[in-house]
Order: C-alpha cells, then structure tokens, then sequence
C-alpha cells in the first residue's frame, strides 16, 4: 500500500457502511435494554473503518483549514492521510495518545461580547469525531423527543413546530430560558458519571475525560487547565452537552409521565387549578410552554433550578423570562406570537423572522459588498449567494414572503452600489450592458432571488423523528 495516496471514495463509502452496520447494533442494543453497560467499545473507536469515516468528516469540515495548537490543517494533509491514520490508530491503541490543549479564539456574538471557540489539533479531531460515532448511537436511545438541538435528522425547525402546536392548544405561557455558559460549567464529576451508566469501557471513559483536562492555549500564549466545562469548537463537545443537559429532558418527561400522560390526567390536573407544562430545548436554549398561569411558569422556573445545579449549570437571570404568547417572544431566530387573524376574530399562532435575524443577514449582506472592486462580479455573486440560500432556506418555513421580498431589494441595491464604484464613470445604461440586463449576473453566475423561495408550513413530527438507525415511528400529539 502506498501510504502517499489519498483514500479512495469506494474505501470511505465500504468504511461507513460498516461504520453504519455496527451502530445499527449499538442502538438496537441500547434501545432494548435502558440498563445495559456497554463494556468493549474502545476497540471500536481505534477501528480502521471508524477513523476512516472520523477523517473523512474531520478533513470536509469547514474547520479543517484551521490549525490547532499543533499548526497542522487537516486540509492539507489529503496525500499523506494513510500514514497519519496509521500512525494515529497505533497511538490510540498503545494507549500513547494524548490530546493536546486546544486552541482558544475569540469570536464576537451579537451583544457585542467574546466567545471561546476552542480549535483542537488534527489528531483530536479525528479521534473526537471517532468516539462520537461510537458513542452517539448508544446514548440517542437514552435522549428524549423534547431535544431538537445537535441531533441527527433534528432541526430548529422541528423544535419551533413543536412550539406552535403546544400554542395552538392553549399553553399560553411561555418561560423562555437560556443557561448560563453553560459549555464553560458543565460539572465534569456529573457529565463522567452519567456516561458511566451506559459506558462500562474504562479506556473509553478515560479518553473522554482527557479530552475533557485537556486545557485551553489562549489567545495570549497563556496555557488554563479546564476543570469544568467542555471546549466550544470541539466535535465530541455538543453530545458531551446534550448528555448533560438530558437530565433536564429527564425531569420534564418523567413528571408528563407520571401526571400528564393522558387527556384524562391533564384534564383533571386542570380542574384542580394546576398546570400542565412541556419542555422544548436546542441545545443550551429551552423553552417551557405552560398551559396555566404566570404563577405556573414561575413556579416551573424555580423548579429548574436545582435540576441544572445538579450538572454545574445555572439559569442566565438576564435571558430567562416570563412571557404570554399574544405578546410574542423569541425563539432560535424566530419571532413566534397569538395574533387574530385578519378579516376574522379567530387567534392563531404565526412565527415570522425576528427582526434581530434580519438584521444580522443584512449586515452579512452589506459585510460582503464592501469589500473592493478589483474582483470581477462573478466572485461577488459567488460569496452572496450561498448565504442568501441558506438563510432564506432555514427562515422558509415562517411568514416571510414580505421579508424575502424586502432582503431582495436591499442586495440587490447594494450589489448596484458595488457595480457604480466598480464602473464610478458609468451611468446606469452602461451599467446595465455590463450586467447584461437589470438583475446583476455575469458568466452563467447570477445573483440569488430570495423572492423565489416558497413559503410552506413546516410538518410536525412530534415523536416520529427517525434517527439514521430506527425505522419511523407514530407520532405523537398533545393537547
């Protein structure tokens, strides 16, 4: 074998479909016993097949033009990526591997304040995105159908479905909650132990807290043990969250279980002048929707509280509010809000593009038409359109024609403005030769029109939601 040629396709596709096989096991296993201990995984985690199909998800990432603490890209280590594997399964297997700190950088949000995205090197990515294929079948069968966020086959979209039907049947008040810093404070203690209740394998534990101790290289040169929380950036670190936070998903489900299961329990749970109340979370942002009173959802908060102190977290006391749904919040990038509908004296619920969203598109939008002129339009429009589609793509399943139509005529205003700077001396007439008409394109290459994506009420799938290793299921519904 020559180590200096890149793996083949045939050779990844042959490695995920045993890669697919075995966690086809691994769920069903899980799935039939709750109780069972998986005990001999680590040798799953240095398989051939499986750090083949870690690689190939490391190396199409977007994140692989970015060097860790080590400096390498896995882009470029394509032609020499036998030899790595070889030489990082050897390490995995001796028991020689040992993550390195990963690489802080910090990114803005939208407040105005400083993220942590933690960079971790080649070989921890890959070794990461091993054990997340190992472990993520077995603890899938574990998570509740209330989590929509860095799940397989699960999206915003489902989560906010999920809203609007809980708001169409009465659960008028909303506790809208965030945790705070919650991939900084996840009690390492609380996240080892749940993992130990399906993970017997003591090697596999132990790679999981090491990654975990790794620590973090700042900014400044500045080497910080991590004594809680797992690193943002990392591959392995949303399911290492969703594993801690499930003791949430936990507590709601096993209330609903236990008092609100049927239509007969819920109805006479509100004749007794109490609550019934459901949890939706992606990832570290949750909402409860109460059918009750304010009283109810404040009540539920305080409920919350110790549930989260039981894995180091804690509510954001600036991010957690009380709201009713006729006065609307919102929700992952949404707007959702009762409204009655117009020409009639029915309510209903509607989720639009918040107005936060829009203007963070818009600002994406105008970022990228500031740049010079000295590239032909053709690279403007390829820089444009791809984040274009996916927002329009992501928000097309709210009322948002209106808002489609109006990010329409902003770029196309401002990709007109970076055409008059281009051609300063041209007037309009010349403009438009060189655009070929009104609507900017160059060479097959034309700009995005956001006006021309439909509009479509998003399906709720409630329970039925397969992962890519269960058949579907019959959905579920409450009222």
């Amino acid at each position: 074998m020559n180590i200096d040629d890149p793996i083949s396709a045939y050779e990844l596709w042959a490695a995920e479909q045993r890669v697919l096989k075995i966690q086809t096991k691994l769920h069903q296993w899980a799935t039939d016993d709750p109780r069972r201990q998986f005990t001999d995984l680590f040798n799953l985690v240095a398989d051939p097949a499986f750090l083949m199909v870690a690689w190939g998800r490391v190396w199409g990432n977007r994140g692989a033009r970015s060097a860790g603490v080590d400096g390498l890209r896995p882009a470029t280590l394509q032609p020499v990526e036998r030899a790595f594997l070889t030489r990082l399964r050897q390490q995995v297997k001796s028991g020689e591997f040992a993550p390195l700190p990963v690489r802080e950088r910090m990114i803005p949000k939208r407040s105005g304040k400083l993220r942590a995205l933690g960079i971790p090197t080649a070989a921890d990515r890959v070794v990461q995105a091993s054990l997340k294929l190992v472990l993520e079948p077995i603890f899938e069968a574990d998570f509740q159908p209330c989590s929509y966020g860095f799940r397989p086959k699960r999206r915003a979209q489902d989560a906010i479905a999920e809203i609007h039907m809980l708001g169409s049947n009465s659960y008028e008040w909303v506790l809208d909650a965030d945790i705070k810093a919650c991939f900084d404070e996840i009690s390492h203690p609380a996240l080892l132990a749940r993992i130990r209740a399906r993970v017997g394998d003591k090697r596999v534990v132990g790679l999981v807290k090491a990654f975990l101790k790794a620590g973090v290289l700042s900014e400044q040169g500045i080497t910080r043990d991590t004594k809680t929380g797992t690193p943002q950036g990392g591959i392995l670190s949303p399911l290492l969250a969703n594993i801690a936070l499930s003791v949430l998903d936990e507590y709601f489900a096993s209330i609903w279980q236990a008092q609100m299961a049927t239509r007969v329990d819920r109805a006479r749970r509100r004749r007794h002048g109490q609550a019934t109340y459901r949890l939706v979370r992606y990832a570290d942002d949750f909402v409860v929707m109460v059918h009750g009173t304010r009283a109810h959802a404040e009540a539920v908060r305080e409920q919350i509280i110790p549930v989260l102190a039981s894995v180091g977290l804690r509510l954001s006391e600036e991010k957690t509010t009380i709201a009713h749904l006729d006065e609307g919040f919102e929700f992952l990038g949404f707007r959702i809000q009762r409204q009655t509908k117009r020409g009639s004296h029915k309510r209903y619920v509607y989720t639009w593009v918040s107005r936060r969203s829009l203007t963070s598109i818009k600002a994406k939008v105008k970022t990228i038409t500031r740049q010079g002129t000295n590239n032909p339009l053709k690279d403007l429009l390829r820089q444009l359109n791809p984040v274009l589609r996916g927002w329009t793509n992501y928000f097309r399943h709210a009322v948002a024609k209106q808002t489609f139509s109006n990010l329409q005529d902003y770029t196309w205003r401002r990709v007109i403005g970076w055409m008059r700077r281009k051609y300063h001396h041209a007037n309009w007439k010349q403009i438009r030769r060189h655009l070929g008409g009104w609507w900017p394109q160059e060479n097959g290459t034309a700009l995005f029109d956001t006006r021309t994506v439909p509009v479509t009420r998003y399906r709720y799938r409630g329970a039925a939601i397969p992962t890519p290793w269960t058949p579907q299921r019959a959905t579920t519904r409450v009222a």
